[in-house]
């Protein structure tokens, strides 16, 4: 996979927000903005609720729907994706790709990529503390595997849609295509996709424990996007690749 290094000069910049209609980005924008809001107040109910209520009836239905389907092969799926995201592994696994994010020459996405994990987990932290929602138990689902510390919202959840969501952003915007290149973008989205289904198909979290974590996890990565493109020009900016200050013909 090529890096599309020449797309950081101001000039191609420029030129790429052209591609659309000034009216059809604002309104994308407008509609974003929107999404966010929309998310932020969603996730206010979902944690207020979660204070209040051990569960939801709708999360009973849900996670009994879900653990009806036990085919062999799903069950075995549903485990190891969830697997990637539990202690020691996940975080063996940040720096393993931070690392080598660093060392290929994309030395701000490494860095960067290793603080929006450690903040998305501190935040989460801090939520399930002040929340202490208890786990599903077994007197009311099947809990294939026990977890502790609290319930909202899933750590798991969260950690994938920053994390892996911001490799996804990375693969997609620094990236030529190919084939190599729609690989890696599926399997981060299957990953996202499938991990909030696997919390509650092995009894961990509730549905709304996994809805809140979506929404928690999208407006953090957005924010990371955010805090990427501040860092870009600021940090590294003449790393070997995707520098944000590419070298002159004078520099070389």
């Amino acid at each position: 996979m090529g890096t599309q290094g020449e797309a950081k000069t101001p000039v191609v910049a420029a030129a790429a927000k052209e591609i659309a209609p000034r009216p059809t980005r604002n309104w994308r924008t407008r509609l974003f903005q929107g999404y966010l809001v929309a998310a932020v107040v969603v996730f206010a109910v979902l944690l207020v609720g979660a204070s209040q209520f051990d569960y939801f009836p709708i999360d009973l239905t849900i996670t009994r729907g879900v653990q009806f389907f036990n085919a062999g092969w799903f069950g075995i799926l549903m485990g190891a994706v969830s697997y990637v995201g539990y202690a020691p592994q996940a975080w063996v696994l940040v720096i393993i790709i931070a690392g080598l994010l660093y060392a290929f020459g994309l030395r701000w996405e490494g860095v960067a990529a290793t603080l929006v994990a450690i903040l998305a987990s501190a935040l989460v932290t801090v939520i399930k503390v002040i929340v202490h929602r208890p786990r599903p138990g077994i007197d009311l689902v099947t809990v294939v595997q026990q977890a502790g510390a609290s319930s909202f919202p899933s750590g798991h959840v969260v950690h994938y849609v920053v994390f892996f969501g911001f490799l996804f952003f990375l693969t997609f915007t620094l990236f030529k295509p190919s084939a190599a290149r729609t690989v890696v973008l599926v399997i981060l989205g299957m990953l996202i996709a499938l991990v909030g289904l696997s919390r509650i198909y092995l009894g961990n979290h509730w549905a709304s424990d996994v809805a809140g974590a979506y929404l928690l996890g999208s407006v953090l990565l957005a924010a990371s996007d955010s805090f990427y493109r501040w860092g870009k020009t600021r940090f590294f900016v003449q790393q070997p690749l995707a520098p944000a200050e590419p070298k002159t013909a004078d520099a070389q």
